[in-house]
């Protein structure tokens, strides 16, 4: 498989994580020659797509699906592909077990394909990603449990389609979600003993 990156930095990162053949695609410069490349690649190699969690990185990796619908996504936190200053994200900053576990969950795009939607708006709304006050944490926490990134809620209702998560993955990652939110409602509660 040959897996896709956005710059240099990254493609360091990941060489330096597994043993692949990684392509540069010049950030939001994509050029048009090189998606020509990558399909032709993709049809004898296969294609996995790892950019960075930002907005550029998903107009990127959107783009680069439309282009060849049977890659491959993988999907790295905004956490743990934060700078150590902690001001920039990126593909580069990754550990090389992150990228490695990202690679690993790498999943297949069924966007384009005929089958039936497994999820909707309800299901979404019951999870308190849309229409509730923390809706962004939820999907941001949903997002890292199911490696399917982070999302706006219309954008993320696609992904959860699109990637094919499992009705058992979606009910696992709501308890981790839950435990996730009591979890950072106790530390919330508790504090420092005063002295």
């Amino acid at each position: 498989q040959i897996i896709v990156v956005e710059g240099l930095h990254d493609k360091q990162a990941v060489d330096n994580a597994v043993q692949a053949e990684v392509w540069v695609l010049g950030g939001d410069r994509l050029a048009g020659h090189l998606l020509g490349e990558l399909k032709r690649a993709a049809a004898w190699r296969g294609v996995l797509i790892l950019t960075d969690p930002d907005g550029p990185g998903e107009r990127i990796r959107a783009r680069v699906s439309a282009a060849i619908p049977t890659c491959q996504h993988a999907f790295l936190s905004r956490s743990s592909a934060r700078s150590q200053d902690g001001k920039r994200i990126g593909v580069e900053f990754a550990s090389a077990d992150d990228i490695r576990e990202a690679l690993r969950e790498a999943r297949v795009s069924t966007e384009g394909r005929p089958s039936e939607r497994e999820f909707s708006l309800a299901d979404m709304q019951s999870a308190g990603l849309v229409d509730d006050p923390q809706a962004a944490l939820r999907r941001t926490i949903m997002g890292q449990l199911l490696r399917i990134g982070y999302a706006n809620a219309k954008s993320f209702l696609r992904k959860l389609n699109a990637l094919g998560v499992t009705r058992q993955e979606w009910e696992q990652a709501i308890g981790g979600l839950n435990g996730e939110l009591q979890r950072r409602e106790s530390e919330k509660g508790t504090k420092p003993n005063e002295q």
